[in-house]
């Protein structure tokens, strides 16, 4: 939340060989314990490093020699949970700086953005409501500390609660989805002693019937089929063999009524206009009808 300009002048600071950080050991640890718990939601290892220091006013994410601090002042933090009469309000400044790191915020310079401050907001309210917190408490920590009128850094305060809201109610939807579903088997996968070749699925005898496309956004050039059958098949150069790769199940709910799971039983969520989207609450690809 501090501006970027701030974030310069204290990794300035460092390299000048300032001795600026002053832990307290156990708000750290029990920091450290909840910076744990939001990496496990979305499967991710905590590979930040964590300061407690009085040299920022709120909390900072930064990266000095190739590493990534998440820096947190632990007299704000405890202030804030205070005034959201809650301890998720901490919780959500440590997600709201980590959202900076995870969508790229820190790796390019010119300062603060609205727009950055708004993904790392329905960042911080999609984990949130995976950690378990209510809407209200996931909006606590914003509701004290943001500013009313926006800023040429940051948006009002209406605003970004709605973009907490935004990305909590993106948790919740695939979350009730997925208690609807019946949960796949949790047998591991059976390994032949000899590699087993790929079937092909389609063939100049025996055409598949595609009812759609799918395109994902870090590989557009290639090229995925839905079947009727509903399987997810990459094609492959030749243009007349492919592989299953994927099966879409129907799901009970109406934002996201498909889920697609692939052979190592990972999940992406489809939403009713064709949307692909991670468990992060990313659109990752497109579903549209075949070209």
């Amino acid at each position: 939340m501090t501006n970027y300009r701030t974030f310069r002048r204290f990794a300035g600071l460092m390299l000048a060989g300032w001795s600026l950080i002053s832990t307290a050991a156990s708000a750290q640890n029990n920091t450290r314990d909840v910076l744990r718990d939001i990496t496990e939601v979305v499967g991710l290892k905590p590979r930040f490093e964590l300061q407690a220091t009085s040299q920022v006013q709120n909390a900072a994410a930064v990266v000095y020699n190739g590493k990534r601090f998440l820096l947190y002042n632990p007299q704000f933090v405890a202030s804030v949970n205070r005034a959201g009469r809650t301890d998720w309000a901490g919780t959500s400044i440590l997600a709201h700086e980590m959202g900076h790191h995870l969508n790229g915020h820190t790796l390019r310079a010119g300062g603060s953005q609205p727009a950055d401050e708004l993904e790392a907001d329905e960042f911080s309210g999609f984990v949130l409501r995976k950690m378990g917190a209510s809407l209200a408490e996931a909006q606590a920590a914003m509701a004290v500390v943001s500013d009313e009128e926006a800023s040429p850094t940051h948006p009002g305060r209406s605003t970004r609660l709605a973009a907490i809201g935004k990305g909590w109610q993106q948790a919740n939807t695939q979350i009730v989805a997925s208690s609807r579903t019946a949960a796949p088997s949790s047998a591991p996968v059976a390994v032949a002693s000899s590699p087993t070749p790929v079937r092909p699925v389609m063939s100049t005898a025996a055409p598949m019937n595609v009812v759609g496309q799918i395109v994902f956004r870090d590989n557009p050039e290639q090229r995925y089929y839905l079947t009727s059958r509903l399987n997810v098949v990459r094609m492959a150069d030749d243009s007349r063999n492919g592989e299953i790769v994927g099966r879409v199940t129907r799901s009970n709910s109406a934002s996201f009524p498909y889920i697609l799971v692939d052979a190592q039983d990972r999940r992406l969520y489809i939403s009713s206009s064709g949307g692909v989207f991670n468990n992060r609450g990313q659109q990752v690809g497109l579903l549209s009808d075949p070209s």
